[in-house]
């Protein structure tokens, strides 16, 4: 039987949150904080929350723009390319 290429195992969901779930999660952290009647505490821990997401799904952006450029750039031939691992790369994308 042939791997399902739709399924992800364990370790990559544990290790990827799911983009549209960081994104949404995000939004929410984003209108709690512009309610503006959070303690000070509760909106650093928030605001804290809500960069790590935004690492997240930069880095999620960052993948899925590697695969379209890679997948452009075969002109149709079937090859295997590794992917750069986003997780070594810096904050700066260097």
């Amino acid at each position: 039987m042939k791997p399902n290429p739709q399924k992800k195992d364990a370790k990559e969901t544990e290790k990827s949150p799911d983009f549209e779930q960081s994104l949404v999660e995000l939004e929410a952290l984003v209108a709690k904080l512009e309610q503006g009647d959070v303690p000070l505490e509760d909106a650093l821990q928030t605001f804290e929350r809500g960069v790590a997401l935004t690492r997240q799904c930069q880095t999620a952006l960052r993948t899925a723009q590697q695969k379209v450029e890679l997948l452009l750039s075969r002109n149709g031939e079937e090859t295997i390319e590794p992917f750069a691992n986003p997780d070594d790369e810096d904050e700066d994308g260097r």
